[in-house]
């Protein structure tokens, strides 16, 4: 008995040590960096004689390939002109060579799709080549140059122009995707390179209303806009923020009104940290759906109170307005959010935790297809659209995600959505390469002449991946898409990249 109690303990004792040593997931770094980009783009002559040149402004998020050659996604918006509403979504590549340790030339290409505010877009598609000279302020840099604009699939925007832009340098720590849902306990985490000052990150999605007020807006001067959509935000200090906001309407008036603002906020947390209240204020660019926002141009100022319902979730009520600077297009907004907090990729903070839980991140940019998507006066025809769709796995098995589109072929340039919904994957097989999802979404979409009555739609598909390698998948998908209030009942298909990552997320 003692020999057999004796070989237990050891067994025993070897299982803890290995355990013990369970090898934690590696930090990685990803190089990156944010841009701001402006021009002015001279229009064609069209249904406003004399128009004036559209501002058009565009918020980029790059990955470095390697040391000289980058590629990410940009979205842009009117902010001057006549064309308040004019959207478009994109995919950019380039290179980033330095001349000198501060001077550097880029040169890079955009790709996109997108319209509105009645602009002669065409189906949407459009390419935005430039070429620019740089200096690197070590925090920051700018550089300026030659840029090209082309609406080529039916589209009369053409023309050459000088870009501005400004650069910020926004690197961020990740895991491998194979590393998502396992958790390590704190003391660890604290022995790995993860021990490092944790950032605080929000997501929020939201229902928001605007009222809409002023003689300038005609028939909807009185109506009430129904909005849905998501707001991020991540902390540079304890109490300041910066955040992303983007809403579509899908109630109240014709669809295809939509903003999207970037801002800053003040936090204050007290009740034992279970109440919140934010100030925030932004600012960036709005219109369509028959909304008269001038040249697009929009501030956003904010209040916001918060309770904790369960963990790091919370109930969000906010009241504010969204208006042109000239109050030419004044609304009041009061909405209702649900909001989750994550403490990441960190384990020193002013909080106590117990251990720490890898989670997935899914990126995904896609191309899409409606076949005979219903118009409301042009012939049906099949719409096009490029697609960005975020994921983000509550377990293996279920995610959360949200998605924007914009038509770029088909003669819709001026359609848009976006949705959010639910999706649940299986485990990997076929030498863990292949997995089959199923997702439905639902929100905001409308534009281009697009039956979608008052822009409500839902989306549901089911579809598989294949990795290609440890970050990179391929992904294609098959559904169906109904508008509610509206024609548009379509067998959607779609094929894309998807990029997938972990982060680590503290647990208290």
């Amino acid at each position: 008995m003692k020999k057999i109690l004796s070989l237990f303990l050891l067994l025993f004792l070897s299982y803890h040590s290995y355990a013990q040593t369970i090898e934690i997931p590696k930090k990685q770094t990803q190089k990156a960096f944010a841009k701001l980009d402006v021009l002015s783009i001279k229009m064609p002559e069209t249904s406003i004689p004399n128009e004036k040149n559209m501002g058009f402004s565009g918020i980029h998020y790059n990955l470095m390939l390697n040391d000289w050659a980058y590629a990410g996604l940009g979205i842009y918006g009117a902010v001057t002109g006549e064309r308040g509403g004019f959207f478009t979504l994109g995919v950019n590549a380039g290179i980033k060579k330095y001349l000198s340790p501060k001077f550097y030339v880029d040169a890079g290409f955009h790709f996109g799709g997108g319209g509105g505010a009645a602009a002669p877009d065409g189906g949407g598609a459009f390419i935005l080549p430039h070429a620019n000279l740089g200096y690197d302020f070590e925090h920051f840099s700018i550089n300026s140059g030659w840029s090209y604009v082309d609406f080529f699939d039916g589209g009369l925007i053409q023309n050459h122009q000088i870009n501005f832009s400004l650069e910020i340098p926004l690197n961020y720590d990740y895991a491998s995707y194979i590393a998502s849902e396992t958790e390590y306990n704190f003391d660890s985490l604290k022995e790995s390179d993860w021990n490092v000052n944790s950032k605080r990150t929000s997501l929020m999605l939201h229902l928001n209303t605007l009222k809409i007020k002023g003689e300038t807006q005609g028939i909807n001067n009185g109506k009430t806009i129904k909005l849905a959509g998501f707001e991020l935000a991540t902390y540079f200090t304890k109490n300041w923020f910066a955040f992303l906001k983007v809403d579509g309407a899908f109630d109240g008036i014709k669809a295809g009104y939509m903003d999207v603002f970037l801002g800053g906020g003040y936090h204050l947390s007290f009740n034992n940290n279970s109440t919140n209240i934010l100030a925030k204020f932004g600012a960036g660019a709005g219109g369509g759906g028959g909304i008269d926002s001038q040249g697009g141009f929009l501030i956003y100022p904010d209040l916001s109170l918060e309770q904790r319902i369960f963990n790091d979730m919370y109930i969000s009520v906010n009241k504010g307005f969204v208006m042109s600077p000239n109050s030419h297009f004044y609304t009041s907004s009061l909405g209702v959010g649900l909001k989750y907090y994550v403490e990441r990729n960190g384990t020193n903070s002013d909080k106590k935790f117990s251990s720490g839980k890898f989670k997935g991140l899914e990126i995904i940019t896609k191309h899409d297809i409606y076949f005979n998507a219903e118009r409301d006066s042009n012939p049906t025809e099949d719409l096009h659209q490029i697609s960005l769709q975020i994921n983000l796995n509550l377990n293996k098995n279920i995610y959360i995600t949200g998605q924007t589109s914009f038509a770029n072929f088909g003669n819709a340039g001026a359609y848009a959505e976006g949705i959010v919904g639910l999706g649940v994957q299986t485990n990997s097989f076929m030498n863990d390469k292949v997995s089959i999802f199923l997702q439905a979404l639902g929100g905001a979409a409308g534009g281009g002449d697009i039956s979608t009555g008052q822009g409500l739609i839902v989306k549901p598909s089911v579809g598989f991946n294949y990795q290609l390698n440890d970050n990179l998948s391929f992904r294609s998908a098959a559904g169906y898409v109904k508008a509610k209030g509206g024609s548009l009942s379509s067998i959607a298909f779609n094929f894309g990249l998807k990029y997938h990552i972990s982060f680590l997320k503290m647990k208290k």
